[in-house]
This record gives structure tokens, C-alpha cells and sequence, in this order.
């Protein structure tokens, strides 16, 4: 019954709109700095390794915590800190969007968990998995493969790649999220960062990208 918990919010079909989302993956193609199946490795591969695997996957795992320990005060300080590292208008709303979107699924299917209104995807997300009392570890393999899958399409979109790249990336990236995973559940408070420029600026640029297929 985990496992499939795990699919199932892993799942593509969980109707929260992240395939509409590149989070700056759409401006890299614009500009050439993602062209081929190489570069879009490169470029999935560094935010896997650098962006979340420092910052939101330990987060996450606090997050979880907190929910498990029904700590309303750490949640809100958590989400908050979240919140405050969306660098671009359209990543904040991206995480707005899909937290309110869980939110009422949450609400929909009748799990009686009070996730705050205006809470961040990952806020809402850690309380489904709490809630379901899904292990740490998988749940947050469960989110970093999800995330890959939804990058993964968005190059297949704009670069564009074929199938078997894409299942290539996949493989790469996959291989890739044990270890991403354990250094997250290791890394002390005040190792945790986000700092990743490119990324930052990849995402305010395609605010004001002229043609585009993406919301971020």
C-alpha cells in the first residue's frame, strides 16, 4: 500500500498543473545554454545535485517532520523560508498554484489534514505524506523523481528531444537520487542553501520571454 501511495503522488496524473512549469528550463533553451540531449543532462542534473539537493530536499525532510510532530510554529517558519527562496514572481506562483491546487485535493479526498490557506506545494505535499505515514526517504525519492520526470518532459517540449533521450536522462538522473537523497538527510542546518544564480536568473528572464510554451 506504500508503494502505491508513493506512485500516486509521484504520479503525473496528480492534477496540480506541474507539467505546465519548466522553472527557467524554457529560458535556457532560448538563450542556447540547453541545445541538446548533453546539455539538458547538464542542466537537470546541476539543479538536481545543486538546487534541491541542498535546499529543497532538506527542507522537505524538516517539513515532514513537522508535520509528524503536529508543530504548527516550525511549519509556518519552514514555509516561510520556503517561500522567501522562489527568486521570481513565477516561481513563487508556481509553488502558490500548486500548493492551493493539493490543497483541495487534500480536502477532496477527505483526509481531514488542515493545511494552512496560501501554503507552498512542498508545505502541502509533506502533509499528505505525514499524513499517510510514508517513510522519509521514499517519499522524498518519490519527489525528486517526479520533479526529474516533469523537467525531463519540458526539454522533450522545447529543445526538442526524442523519446530515447529522454528515457536516457531519466536513467542518468535516476541513478542519481539515492545519493542526493541520503547527503539531504545528512546535511546540518547550516549547510542548507539555495544558492544557485543561474538558476535565479534563468527564471526571471523567462518572465519576460517573448514566445513560450511555459508558465515558468
Amino acid at each position: 500500500m506504500n508503494l502505491a501511495r508513493l506512485l500516486q503522488l509521484a504520479s503525473p496524473a496528480l492534477p496540480v498543473g506541474a507539467y505546465t512549469y519548466s522553472q527557467g528550463l524554457e529560458w535556457a533553451v532560448e538563450a542556447g545554454t540547453v541545445k541538446d540531449e548533453a546539455t539538458a543532462l547538464a542542466w537537470i542534473g546541476d539543479q538536481l545535485e545543486w538546487n534541491l539537493g541542498r535546499f529543497e530536499a532538506p527542507l522537505l525532510i524538516r517539513m515532514m517532520t513537522a508535520w509528524r510532530a503536529a508543530d504548527e510554529a516550525r511549519l509556518a517558519e519552514l514555509d516561510a523560508q520556503y517561500l522567501a527562496s522562489r527568486e521570481s514572481a513565477e516561481l513563487r506562483a508556481e509553488t502558490l498554484q500548486m500548493g492551493h491546487s493539493l490543497r483541495r485535493l487534500i480536502d477532496d479526498l477527505g483526509e481531514g489534514i488542515a493545511v494552512p490557506a496560501g501554503s507552498s506545494f512542498a508545505c502541502a505535499w509533506s502533509a499528505i505524506v505525514a499524513a499517510w505515514r510514508l517513510e522519509v526517504p521514499e517519499a522524498l525519492t518519490a519527489w525528486l523523481w517526479s520533479w526529474a520526470e516533469n523537467q525531463t518532459m519540458a526539454a522533450l517540449k522545447t529543445v526538442p528531444l526524442g523519446q530515447a533521450a529522454g528515457q536516457r536522462i531519466l536513467l542518468d538522473i535516476g541513478g542519481r537520487i539515492a545519493d542526493v537523497v541520503e547527503r539531504a538527510m545528512k546535511l546540518d542546518e547550516e549547510h542548507v542553501s539555495n544558492f544557485a544564480p543561474g538558476f535565479a536568473i534563468a527564471c526571471a528572464r523567462h518572465e519576460t520571454q517573448y514566445s513560450r510554451l511555459f508558465r515558468s
